[in-house]
């Protein structure tokens, strides 16, 4: 089940990039065409409710940031619980080199921005360039073609799941200005009301949806991110069946002879048979995980409308002499040199110490050349990098700043990662050597090289 679900997630994630690129692409022709203040007044269009003399209203950008964000970071935190629960950060051992070489990719492009900003007005935006951006990373890793092991996909997901794990502490310990404590315990009761659902197998979603509509109204009121609430949540949800596969498979046993010789046309004349259909319905209903039932109904949507939608609302960036001034100035710079250089840097140098220190070992089929191109894929940081940048600056020159630094960064991460990779492949074709008298081909595998 395992590898099934990590190739259902990879391959929501490579299509979602593809529409992820789309928006971003539209974002920045449009903030620069003459059609730019129409999109600047859809991004400040207001929206909300009233009741009374009373509102509620956001603009659309800080819908999709506040609001749809917490979908995703719900979909995360599913990600984050499952792999530690039964994936590939279920053990020490597995989780070793994706941790180390998770925290080394946040604290050295974090120290490098930091020493370039350590005073003046681009000092908070030290959390930008520590993310990396899965979408976008396992996109490009695709585009190396199948020849890519499936070991090093795995090592690039779990190490972004850390990543995502590392963004969300840093926004909640550091990105929050004040806490109100009576409205995160309300978030709290409406968190174990959803727990208790949960427990009690409630099924439909409107019940379910309620109180995690609550958690998320509470948290935003508290001066915590709104999207902290995503994850509050995914953490309640279980993650094994509520019943034993054998128990079911007995269940289906005994009660599967009662439908022999069924029709269409029976089962409208037949309670038991009806009663019969339903409980094998409820039983199954029962043997899904429901954390794995979720991530892979809501995948999709965080990949295909959340974050393209994302991209949409925040990577309108004009071009202009402004614009390529960003790159050299501190904030810029710090962005491009911690994604670029620190990240590789960090996650390089972290893995090494894992491995040298005997807690993990490398990857199956996944030399030092292989893990080196993809810790430049790490360098991706784009959307959790933009989601912090909003989170860090607000409004104005340095915002603007930090995006161009964003986007640059990523473009050349990337372009560096995908070069990397093809020739790390290309290596590894060659290691095909002639073996055998009749004209075969034998493979022999060269130290430090992807198979």
């Amino acid at each position: 089940m395992r590898w099934g679900v990590f190739a259902g997630f990879v391959h929501s994630a490579v299509g979602g990039s593809v529409v992820l690129l789309a928006c971003t692409v539209l974002a920045m022709v449009l903030a620069n065409s003459p059609w730019r203040e129409a999109y600047e007044h859809l991004l400040h269009a207001r929206v909300g409710v009233t009741w009374g003399p009373h509102a509620f209203a956001l603009s659309l950008h800080a819908w999709v940031n506040d609001g749809l964000m917490a979908l995703f970071f719900f979909v995360v935190g599913l990600e984050i619980k499952r792999e530690v629960t039964v994936g590939h950060l279920s053990s020490v051992r597995l989780a070793a080199l994706p941790g180390a070489a998770a925290i080394g990719g946040m604290l050295v492009p974090a120290a490098i921005y930091g020493a370039l900003n350590a005073r003046g007005t681009g000092a908070g935006g030290w959390g930008i360039p520590m993310a990396t951006d899965i979408a976008f990373a396992l996109g490009v890793l695709a585009l190396a073609g199948p020849r890519v092991p499936l070991s090093l996909k795995v090592f690039l997901t779990a190490l972004a799941i850390v990543d995502d794990l590392g963004a969300v502490l840093v926004i909640a310990l550091f990105y929050t200005e004040t806490i109100r404590w009576p409205a995160l315990g309300v978030a709290a009761g409406f968190l174990v009301i959803f727990f208790l659902l949960l427990r009690v197998r409630v099924r439909p979603p409107l019940l379910l949806l309620l109180p995690v509509l609550g958690v998320w109204i509470t948290v935003f009121a508290s001066g915590l991110h709104a999207t902290v609430a995503g994850i509050l949540a995914a953490l309640m949800v279980p993650m094994k069946s509520a019943i034993r596969p054998e128990h079911f498979v007995e269940i289906v046993r005994t009660r599967l002879a009662d439908l022999t010789d069924t029709t269409r046309r029976g089962l409208l004349v037949d309670e038991r048979k009806l009663d019969t259909v339903l409980e094998l319905h409820a039983a199954a209903a029962d043997l899904r995980p429901p954390g794995l039932t979720l991530e892979r109904l809501l995948h999709p949507v965080q990949a295909y409308l959340v974050l393209p939608l994302f991209a949409f609302f925040n990577a309108g960036i004009a071009l202009d002499d402004r614009a390529l001034a960003a790159l050299t100035g501190p904030i810029g710079l710090g962005i491009v040199l911690g994604l670029v250089i620190g990240k590789p840097l960090g996650l390089m140098l972290f893995s090494w110490l894992a491995i040298r220190g005997g807690l993990a070992g490398l990857p199956e089929d996944v030399g030092w050349r292989g893990l080196f191109a993809v810790s430049w894929l790490a360098g991706i940081g784009f959307t959790m990098s933009l989601f912090v940048g909003e989170l860090a600056f607000k409004t104005g020159p340095a915002l603007g700043e930090a995006k161009v630094g964003i986007v640059a960064a990523s473009l050349l991460a990337g372009a560096i990662g995908y070069g990397l990779l093809r020739l790390t492949l290309r290596r590894a074709r060659r290691t095909l050597i002639p073996s055998t008298p009749c004209g075969g081909r034998a493979t022999r595998h060269v130290e430090g090289t992807s198979p």
